[in-house]
């Protein structure tokens, strides 16, 4: 038969034919051979099913093998012995190779035949051993595949005692991590994903049966995933793995891994990292819930940095995921995980913003119930996020216009969802490695670091730095070996200005500058730290004058002496006045003075007195309590001497320092704000001295304010000019007159009669519940002019030219007492004639948020020099001689027609300044910020004074003085360029380890 068989399979019949003849060559397999017979009928077949050239051939051979081994058996059991299935594991047949899948085919068909024969227990044993010598050897996934069937089928052939056991569990363990796939079509990666789940099937069995080796078998799973070796990446095929471990055991070891001390950082990193990778393998059941418990394990035991620097590496891969239906839901988990707890800083979340929207699109286009239902969830996600790192109008508007028809989330939901996810620790100390070493933008300027909620400060630097000509006073002074705070900045803008980093740590400046009573790492107030700042310069400045005066005229005294000189120099730089030439930077760049006059409305007696300022702080007033109501009524004000004492709302100078005065004009907006209603003395019946004459004047003023509040959006002009309207001092608040002897109704009017080269304007956005006790925020829209015209009043003749180029236009009708009246007010000696002096704006501090006490500030700015841009000056426009108050309700002025211009002339000038980040923006964009993202409101305004030559320097490209900075100290440029070659090298280094 053996002949038969042999002539058969080599023959050229047809294929029919042969199956016909084969089929009664197994027939006849119940027919008597002899010893000699069976094992050529054996032998024959067995080279069919190892070398058949063929399909046909090897399906032959193996049903001979069958036929003939069933009905011979002990024939059988003599040939497959010991000898042939060692000599087939360790030395192969013939030709083929020992790690061929098909050796165990046939060992497994052998088995099969002889498992009621007593030389099978020889051969379990045999294969105990070669088992795990072969999973020791790291096959291919096919043959570990092959291998783990034959285990699953004969579990006899497992090895046995548990020091045996477990070298196997571990030893597979790492077959599996050097398991890659050989195929990219979806076909072989099928077949892929059922050898690994063959694997991973039989490390189940051996843990349910043997669970003594389930912890060593893990602990061997995360040093293979821990491992530093970058010549070797684990397979993801591990994934298949976790399905299979206990959920109950997470807690345990969770918490041995996080406390365990032999378990370095670095290996941690690496090991998360790993399994967030596992969220890739199609199939695998609980990845996503190990990876969370990690993350949140590492959180517990206060691991930032691990968690930090994983998160910034793996976000986007877990973004990516979302792509892929087998594994969105557990990326998504894992997605949401890392961003809600990853509070501290944008950076993670800003990863993944630029590819939401086209994941947004796909999912729409998809249109299935489950991708619907996934965008509705990952929405809510961005949504909790863009809340609560506000302040990124140019990244989030296209994500908000996709997501534009998806519901929304409540604010209360997302601020539930917020704080239920943070890690107990917001500390921004630990920025990335990534952060640190990413170059420069494409805008050539330099971020800085926000040190723990110091947002405050940065944005308040910006744009102080961005204020060119202070900048440039600043880098000039010659500061060498002092250690002042003005030194301090010197350092600071020099760092910003030609640094090679992204953004620069400014922490010994922070230090410096931070108000005692600012708790570090909490919010604070821009505009109070604004303030606070420029009040320190000032004052320290006086003082090393005055220090230095004295120790100059009287060097060679006595100790005794030079503390006397010390005590009048102290004494000397509180004097309020200073001449023109010992102004200080502040006062020179930042400093005005305001006139306040108050007119008792009963004898008509006036009491005057000037106030330097360094900003101006301006009061809204609602539409609805202007309705009926004229001028601004000041109910609680202190009268004290011959002036109204005014309250700063939201800043307090320390003790034992004389800053420059910030004015506020709040009047009776604190009651408007809370009460919603105004009081006017000539509603009250006690107004007894108040004369048909003065009503007339309030009359006056009531239409200007109505006029004032016209508009649904007030503009800044509009807050300017009710900082300037008169205000009715009555009620309460009745002004104490000296001449009458008594309190009476007065008038308070106020005029710029010195205008700054920075104006400073705050938009006091904050108002006082007294029924909550918080401060809370007002969100109303105010229209940013790009040119904004300042009203400042000097004396001078009566018919001087307003210098500046601006002239002074004399209607007919005012020649003679009509314009005497005008240009005399009663009381006055002087004649004062208003001058609208144009400022460019320069810098926007915004703040993101609903009260001061919380949100984020950024701050909007570009190049302003002291010249106006080119085209800015034109025919020279009359000026009626009246009320600054009056000018500024003029709809039309010589500035407004030139906005438009000047922003399209000058591209890319704008830079909006977030923290680390710097973008290129457009004047448009910081217009129309608030009505796009309601809680981003302007704050802190930059206004720059333009000189009447007219016309920036057009031999720069890009609207900049074609003058550069100053030169730096030698000291500063030694340190620069250290600091600059430093970062360059770690960058390189960084650059060739990824």
């Amino acid at each position: 038969m053996d002949k038969i068989l042999e002539g058969l399979v080599s023959s050229s019949h047809p294929l029919p034919l042969k199956r016909v003849i084969v089929r009664r060559v197994v027939e006849s397999a119940e027919t008597p051979l002899s010893q000699a017979q069976c094992r050529a009928m054996f032998a024959l077949s067995t080279r069919l099913v190892l070398q058949g050239p063929d399909p046909f051939q090897r399906q032959v051979g193996r049903q001979v093998l069958e036929a003939y081994g069933r009905y011979h058996r002990a024939e059988f059991e003599a040939f497959f012995n010991r000898g042939l299935v060692l000599g087939l594991l360790q030395r192969g047949y013939g030709e083929l190779s020992n790690r061929d899948p098909a050796i165990l085919d046939y060992i497994q068909a052998g088995l099969r035949l002889i498992m009621s024969c007593p030389s099978v227990l020889e051969l379990f044993e045999l294969l105990q051993v070669e088992a795990l010598r072969l999973v020791c050897e790291r096959p291919a996934p096919l043959l570990c595949a092959r291998l783990c069937q034959l285990l699953g089928d004969f579990p006899q052939c497992l090895p046995r005692g548990r020091k045996l056991s477990l070298a196997f569990c571990q030893q597979l363990v790492r077959s599996i991590a050097h398991f890659q796939s050989q195929g990219s079509r979806e076909a072989e990666l099928r077949l892929y994903v059922s050898q690994v789940t063959q694997v991973s099937g039989l490390l189940r069995s051996v843990w349910k049966a043997e669970p003594d080796t389930l912890l060593p078998s893990l602990q061997e799973l995360f040093a293979v995933i821990s491992a530093a070796d970058t010549s070797f990446e684990p397979s993801v095929a591990l994934a298949s793995l976790v399905q299979h471990i206990p959920l109950q055991m997470i807690t345990v070891l969770i918490r041995s891994l996080t406390t365990d001390p032999n378990v370095k950082d670095a290996s941690m990193t690496q090991a998360l990292c790993r399994m967030i990778d596992w969220l890739s393998w199609p199939l695998a059941q609980h990845v996503e819930t190990w990876v969370i418990a990690l993350l949140k394990g590492l959180a517990a035991v206060q691991k930032f940095t691990i968690l930090i620097d994983v998160t910034l590496l793996k976000i986007e891969l877990v973004f990516n995921r979302l792509w892929f239906p087998l594994v969105r839901p557990g990326a998504l988990a894992v997605l949401s995980h890392m961003l809600l707890s990853f509070q501290h800083s944008p950076e993670a979340f800003h990863l993944i913003v630029p590819h939401v929207v086209s994941l947004v699109h796909s999912f729409k286009r998809d249109g299935l119930p489950s991708s619907t239902a996934f965008l509705m969830q990952l929405t809510e996600l961005i949504h909790c996020m863009m809340y609560h790192y506000s302040g990124f109008p140019e990244l989030y508007e296209p994500i908000l216009e996709a997501v534009k028809d998806m519901p929304k989330p409540t604010e209360e939901k997302i601020k539930l969802i917020l704080s239920q996810s943070a890690w107990t620790s917001q500390s921004s100390s630990l920025p990335s490695c990534l952060s640190r070493l990413s170059g420069k933008s494409e805008t050539g300027k330099t971020g800085l670091i926000n040190l723990g909620n110091t947002c405050y400060m940065n944005s308040v630097i910006q744009a102080l730095f961005m204020a060119t000509d202070f900048r440039r006073h600043v880098l000039s002074l010659n500061l060498n070996g002092c250690n002042s705070l003005m030194r301090k900045l010197q350092h600071l803008f020099a760092f910003l200005a030609h640094t090679q980093r992204e953004a620069y740590a400014p922490r010994i400046f922070f230090e410096a500058s931070r108000p005692p009573w600012f708790t570090p790492r909490s919010q604070q107030d821009c505009s109070e730290y604004l303030r606070f700042l420029l009040d320190r310069l000032h004052e320290e400045e006086r003082t090393l004058k005055a220090l230095s005066s004295a120790k100059t005229s009287e060097s060679i005294m006595n100790e005794s002496q030079t503390q006397e000189a010390v005590h009048k120099a102290q004494v000397f730089a509180e004097a309020p006045c200073m001449g023109s030439e010992e102004r200080t930077l502040i006062e020179k760049m930042f400093g005005g003075k305001l006139k306040t006059t108050i007119c008792c409305l009963n004898c008509k007696s006036m009491s005057q007195k000037e106030e330097a300022f360094t900003d101006l702080s301006l009061a809204f007033c609602p539409p609805t309590s202007l309705e009926n109501v004229g001028p601004k009524c000041m109910e609680h004000s202190e009268v004290k001497d011959d002036y109204v004492a005014q309250t700063n709302t939201s800043a307090t100078s320390p003790a034992g320092e004389t800053p420059l005065n910030n004015l506020e004009v709040n009047g009776g907006c604190d009651t408007i704000m809370n009460e919603g209603t105004i009081k006017d003395f000539s509603t009250e019946p006690n107004s007894e001295n108040t004369t048909n004459s003065e009503l007339n004047k309030v009359q006056d003023n009531r239409d200007m304010s109505q006029r004032l509040v016209g508009k649904n959006t007030p503009s800044v002009t509009d807050l300017l000019n009710y900082f300037l309207a008169p205000e009715i001092l009555s009620g309460d608040n009745k002004y104490y007159c000296e001449k009458c002897a008594s309190l009476q109704n007065a008038e308070k009017t106020m005029q710029i009669i010195e205008e700054p080269e920075y104006l400073i304007l705050t938009l006091l956005r904050f108002s006082y519940d007294p029924k909550c006790h918080i401060r809370r925020k007002i969100l109303d829209n105010v229209s940013l002019p790009l040119v904004l015209e300042l009203p400042v009043k000097r004396a001078t003749s009566p018919l001087a030219v307003v210098s500046g180029g601006w002239s002074v236009g004399v209607e007919i009708s005012d020649i003679g007492e009509n314009l005497a009246k005008k240009l005399k007010p009663s009381g006055a000696d002087e004649v004062t004639c208003p001058q609208l002096v144009p400022y460019m704006l320069s810098s926007v501090v915004v703040h993101s948020g609903v009260s001061s006490e919380s949100g984020h500030y950024y701050s909007y700015a570009r190049n302003v020099t002291g010249s106006g841009p080119s085209g800015f000056c034109h025919q020279s426009t009359a000026l009626s001689l009246v009320s600054p108050q009056d000018k500024l309700l003029t709809e039309e002025s010589p500035c407004t027609v030139v906005e438009n211009e000047l922003d399209a002339e000058m591209p890319r000038e704008w830079f909006l300044f977030n923290d680390s980040r710097v973008t290129f923006t457009s004047f448009q964009s910081v217009q129309k910020i608030t009505s796009r993202f309601p809680k981003d409101t302007a704050y802190v305004l930059f206004y720059k004074k333009q000189n009447s030559t007219c016309g920036f320097n057009t031999n720069s490209a890009n609207g900049l003085w074609v003058n550069g900075d100053p030169p730096l100290q030698k000291d500063l440029m030694d340190a620069i360029t250290k600091d600059n070659k430093l970062y360059l090298q770690v960058r390189w280094k960084f650059q060739v380890y990824l």
